[in-house]
């Protein structure tokens, strides 16, 4: 049931949710690679509070060869590696709880056979053009490269990805352990010592931490199929109940004269062009789910509706979408009102806006296709 009154602010997230996830890069990087599914959010979220991600995203350091080489080091810890097989190969630990994407700011959701985020023909029922993308590398045609996400990922009970061959690494590994144990008993009474086990980890992957997180910067520049759309309706909108329009989302700061500090051409085509409020991660020093960062935002709509005449904001009057569940968990410990953006299925989200708001988001060709 939609609440009788609707929101004086709707907040978005950005990756996942206007763009991109920067997520699926990682699924693809991991997949060409041969690496383990899962095992690079992995690393990111085991480095945190202080991993070279999270602290690139609280702007406390440049985006410079010094970053790059730490991002590296941060996913070739061997240390880190090697608990990530004795996690998977522990059949009582919950695979959930291997990986946190929170860390990173992004998550993928298993839901995306569908996460072939570049709408056909039909689905394209948005206002913008398929022009509008900043466009990636051709791929030679090798389409094949592109890996089923639904295969790459599995969701857990708060939409975390757990990896499906992470999953077949617990089932061999038990398997395996299983026959040692039982060779082990009918041969000798001792069980395997530390070096049998240190043995069966395997090598630990090479990634150039620089190579992947262009790949997911550049990913992540592409506008979302209906839920920008989506914002430039919510944005235009007449009624005299229209909500500000906020963005609150982790972000990183790109070097000075970087062409991502630029807006896309045309700007229309940027989201970041269409926000009365912007609070960025790395423009602020704290990232979400940290409290502070809500509580901040909530503080610039106050400011922002009584400049205009209004009453205030309070976090009741907030709507918030954001496409992983820890963020949306502090979003709604304040008190606001969420809404979960599932990747490849984004146009739920902007069924669900439609009736917290009151206001028609999907043209018709869109509402055809997908209602």
């Amino acid at each position: 049931m939609a609440p009788s009154k609707p929101p004086k602010a709707v907040l978005f997230d950005i990756g996942g949710v206007c763009v991109l996830s920067p997520m699926e890069a990682i699924s693809l990087y991991e997949n060409r690679n041969n690496i383990p599914s899962g095992w690079i959010n992995y690393a990111i979220s085991r480095s945190a509070p202080n991993g070279y991600w999270q602290r690139l995203e609280r702007g406390e350091i440049k985006m410079d060869k010094e970053f790059f080489k730490g991002f590296t080091g941060d996913l070739r810890n061997e240390k880190k590696w090697e608990d990530f097989h004795k996690s998977f190969t522990n059949s009582k630990k919950k695979l959930k709880d291997v990986a946190n994407p929170t860390q990173l700011g992004d998550h993928v959701s298993l839901k995306a056979e569908a996460a072939d985020t570049r709408p056909t023909d039909q689905d394209r029922g948005a206002d913008i053009p398929a022009s509008n993308e900043i466009q990636a590398p051709a791929n030679n045609g090798k389409e094949q490269d592109r890996p089923s996400l639904s295969k790459l990922a599995k969701d857990t009970t708060i939409g975390d990805p757990v990896s499906i061959e992470s999953e077949d690494v617990v089932q061999a590994g038990n398997s395996d352990s299983t026959s040692q144990k039982q060779s082990t008993s009918s041969s000798s009474p001792s069980p395997p010592d530390a070096t049998s086990t240190l043995s069966s980890v395997p090598p630990l992957p090479d990634i150039d931490g620089e190579t992947l997180f262009w790949s997911m910067m550049e990913h992540s520049r592409k506008p979302d199929p209906y839920i920008f759309p989506a914002l430039l309706r919510l944005k235009k909108a007449e009624s005299k109940e229209k909500p500000i329009v906020a963005a609150l989302s982790n972000t990183v700061i790109f070097p000075p004269d970087h062409p991502y500090n630029r807006l896309s051409d045309p700007p229309e085509s940027d989201p970041r062009s269409h926000f009365d409020i912007f609070v960025a991660s790395a423009d602020v020093g704290l990232r979400k789910p940290d409290t502070k960062i809500y509580k901040l935002i909530l503080e610039k709509l106050d400011k922002h509706d009584k400049g205009q005449g209004g009453s205030g904001v309070k976090a009741e009057d907030c709507v918030f979408l954001d496409d992983i569940g820890e963020n949306l968990k502090t979003a709604q410990h304040l008190g606001m009102r969420t809404i979960k953006v599932v990747l490849g299925k984004t146009w739920r989200a902007v069924k669900e806006l439609e009736q917290v708001t009151g206001l028609e988001l999907m043209d018709d060709k869109t509402r055809r296709a997908k209602l």
